[in-house]
């Protein structure tokens, strides 16, 4: 017996303009600003804080618009492996939807870890299960009663990180001019040692492999896009944000932090979500004389953890629902309850991201710590992916006899934006050996966890393609039509 009255036919398209907007906005604004931004200070510089976060700004800020692109024209939550399958090649789709999920599923791991280990702040005495177990039930909840859950929580969120980075800009530039804060500080932190460029080109690189995994998390609104209730109007608008969100959040907070707080500071290089107490922001509201500051800075970077675990939730339940409905994951994940939620995808991504938590009590974390390495390059991965995706489709619809003026969404630059995402995407995945090689040797056993995410996807497509045959789609048959929005 049929069950489709009970069922809708798709995802509910549930977004609206101002969730799809804070979904970019905040996106990836967490523990990438709050906490890391202060060591990156310190291993490069200022300057080299600021040119690598630019670099890198850039880099994702063309990603959004080749993605722009394609989820404006396509919509769709499989988004990267929907994009994959129809414009390359489906063992590709294949490799990278599974990619994205097992990131994001991972992530939930670790983002309960993270909670875990901020809550103890207030009480430290307590059992860190209990806590992972309440955080991700909070998760869970908000995803599993609409699509309008994940986005009004995530709506919220954005707003209190974006109201902290507003604070503490404001506050640092009355604490450069003078006005806050006791003596005017000025320039002079960028030019003592040798500031602005700190630790030579291994640390400038190293910082712009950091920043990277700050900046991961934008490609969400890819995902988003597929319930969004106007993706032709929201996905632009909400592209648009990506720009001003790098340079107003990370360009201008990393020269208050860098203009206030030497980077000789020792305090830069201890931050973490274990020691909030000297994060780089806590540093500086502490200066301004805000005693209050390290209690204000953990209830925020609590609620980022947190956006994010929901953000992966959504996300690698959404993608691994895409995956069943193109037939390359079972079936029974394609289902959909009558809210619209794909609960067994939810339920699966639920059950992965606390055995991964619980790998991470036992056994001293070996399990978790290898699974949370293998996760930490295929962000990178993915961003690949979408610079092949729209490069491809882009050549498509031009071999298709198609008028670029008809699309929905036009990025600029092509074909300079995904070939020049593509390259300092690649140099990244590249340099992640760097760190391992030093003075005494060669760390194997670091470049081994550090790359091993790397030949699992090369399994994951090789083995796909050779079974199922498949090859790469010539420009002229790729899928320009199904589903896509077309004046």
């Amino acid at each position: 017996m049929s069950n489709s009255k009970l069922e809708p036919a798709s995802l509910k398209a549930g977004l609206r303009a101002r969730h799809m907007t804070m979904i970019a906005l905040g996106g990836s604004i967490g523990t990438g600003l709050f906490l890391a931004s202060g060591g990156a200070i310190a291993s490069a510089g200022p300057g080299g804080a600021l040119l690598a976060y630019a670099a890198v700004g850039i880099m994702v800020y063309f990603l959004m618009t080749s993605l722009g692109e394609l989820a404006t024209y396509l919509p769709d939550s499989g988004s990267f492996g929907t994009y994959a399958t129809r414009f390359v090649d489906p063992s590709l789709g294949f490799a990278l939807g599974w990619n994205f999920w097992y990131n994001w599923a991972i992530t939930i791991a670790a983002e309960l870890s993270a909670a875990t280990m901020i809550i103890k702040y207030w009480f430290p005495e307590t059992n860190s299960f209990w806590w992972s177990l309440l955080f991700l039930a909070v998760i869970f909840g908000l995803n599993v009663l609409s699509v309008k859950g994940y986005g009004e929580s995530e709506y919220w969120f954005a707003i209190i990180k974006i109201a902290v980075v507003i604070i503490f800009l404001v506050v640092g530039v009355l604490m450069i001019i003078g006005i806050f804060g006791g003596e005017t500080v000025g320039f002079k932190n960028f030019t003592i040692g040798d500031a602005p460029f700190h630790g030579g080109f291994f640390a400038f690189l190293g910082v712009f492999m950091a920043a990277g995994f700050s900046f991961q998390g934008t490609e969400l609104i890819g995902v988003a896009a597929g319930e969004s209730e106007n993706p032709r109007k929201n996905v632009p608008r909400a592209i648009r944000q990506v720009f001003w969100r790098i340079l107003i959040f990370y360009i201008l907070a990393i020269t208050v932090i860098s203009l206030i707080i030497p980077y000789t500071n020792p305090d830069l290089l201890k931050s973490g979500v274990d020691n909030i107490g000297v994060s780089p922001f806590t540093l500086v509201f502490e200066k301004a004389g805000l005693a209050f500051a390290a209690s204000v800075m953990n209830a925020v970077i609590l609620s980022s953890v947190l956006s994010a675990g929901n953000s992966g939730m959504y996300a690698s339940s959404r993608v691994l629902y895409g995956l069943a409905k193109e037939g390359k994951a079972p079936k029974l994940f394609a289902k959909l309850n009558k809210r619209g939620i794909p609960m067994n995808a939810l339920l699966l991504t639920t059950v992965v991201g606390m055995a991964a938590f619980l790998a991470s009590i036992y056994q001293d974390g070996v399990v978790y710590n290898w699974l949370l390495n293998a996760s930490g390059m295929c962000g990178f991965i993915t961003w690949l992916g979408i610079a092949i995706c729209h490069y491809r489709f882009r050549r498509a619809y031009v071999a298709q006899g198609l008028d670029l003026n008809k699309l929905p969404y036009k990025a600029r630059w092509f074909p300079f934006g995904p070939l020049f995402a593509f390259i300092l995407c690649f140099i990244v995945i590249l340099g992640q050996s760097l760190s391992a090689i030093s003075e005494n040797g060669i760390d194997w056993y670091g470049i081994l966890v550090s790359y091993v995410s790397v030949p699992l996807f090369l399994i994951v497509w090789l083995g796909y393609k050779w079974t199922k045959r498949t090859k790469l789609v010539p420009l002229e048959q790729c899928d320009l039509t199904t589903g896509a929005h077309i004046d």
